[in-house]
C-alpha cells in the first residue's frame, strides 16, 4: 500500500443548515506520533476528526492525502466516543471488521481472540457485547477498530466518562499501538491525558484552528490568550 502522509488541509470547511460548524482549516500532519485535538465544548473537536476521517461532507476546501482517497480509507479506523456494539459475543465483534472483508470465519475468529487479550477481555470473549462496562466496550472498540492494523486510528474522546483504572488501560493500549507505528489523532477534554499522550496539539475554538504546535510548547507557553485560558481552567468563549 502506498504512504498515507503527509495529510494536507487546505481551506476545509463543513456546515449544517448554513451554519458552519468547522472551518476553514488549514494544516499538513506527517506521518508519525499522536496529535491531539483539543478546544472547550462545542468548539469543533469531533467534526474536525470526521473531517479528516472522510465522514462530515466538506461544504468547501479540500483534504488530500498522499495517496488515493479510497486507499487512505482502507489504511483508516475510528473509535467513536460511544462506540456501537452489534447484539453479537465479544469475539464476534471484533471479528467483524474482518469478516466483512471476507476472511474466513476460522482465521477472523483466532485474531479477534488474540486481540481481545491485547486488550484485556480473555475472559469475556463469549459475553453479549452490549452488556459489557462502559470501559469494556471501549477496549472492545479499541479491538475492533486495530484489527485490521490501520495505519491510521482516529478516535473522539476515547476515556470519557470512565474511571481512573479504565482511563489509565485504554491509554497502555494506545500508547502500544503508537509504539508499533499507528498514527493516532485524537480529542479529549482531559488536559493531563493531553500531556501523558501528545506529541503535537491542535487547539481549535469556534471551529477555527488557533495553534498547532509541539505538545512541550504548547502546555509551556500557549500562542494565543484563548488557549491560556482554557489551560487555566477559565471559560473561554
Amino acid at each position: 500500500m502506498s504512504d498515507l502522509f503527509p495529510l494536507t488541509v487546505s481551506g476545509a470547511q463543513t456546515a449544517r443548515r448554513g451554519k458552519v460548524l468547522v472551518g476553514p482549516i488549514d494544516l499538513e500532519l506527517g506521518g508519525s506520533g499522536t496529535t491531539v485535538v483539543m478546544g472547550p465544548n462545542g468548539s469543533g473537536k469531533t467534526t474536525l476528526l470526521r473531517m479528516l476521517h472522510g465522514t462530515a461532507r466538506l461544504t468547501r476546501g479540500s483534504i488530500d492525502w498522499a495517496c488515493g482517497y479510497h486507499e487512505a480509507r482502507q489504511q483508516q479506523g475510528f473509535v467513536f466516543q460511544q462506540p456501537v456494539m452489534l447484539r453479537r459475543s465479544v469475539l464476534e465483534n471484533i471479528a467483524y471488521p474482518l469478516r466483512i472483508r471476507g476472511i474466513g470465519k476460522a482465521i477472523a475468529y483466532e485474531q479477534a481472540a488474540e486481540w481481545g487479550g491485547r486488550v484485556g477481555l480473555t475472559n469475556l470473549l463469549e459475553r453479549s457485547a452490549t452488556a459489557l462496562s462502559g470501559g469494556e466496550k471501549q477496549k472492545l472498540a479499541l479491538a475492533r477498530a486495530m484489527i485490521t492494523k490501520p495505519k491510521v486510528l482516529f478516535l473522539d474522546e476515547p476515556s470519557a466518562a470512565l474511571d481512573g483504572r479504565a482511563t489509565r488501560e485504554i491509554e497502555d493500549i494506545l500508547q502500544d499501538a503508537r509504539q508499533a507505528g499507528t498514527r493516532l489523532i485524537l480529542s479529549t477534554h482531559d488536559i493531563g491525558q493531553a500531556k501523558r499522550l501528545a506529541d503535537d496539539i491542535l487547539f481549535l475554538l469556534h471551529g477555527l484552528l488557533h495553534e498547532q504546535t509541539a505538545a512541550a510548547a504548547f502546555f509551556d507557553a500557549p500562542q494565543t490568550p484563548q488557549a491560556r485560558s482554557f489551560l487555566n481552567g477559565d471559560i473561554v468563549e
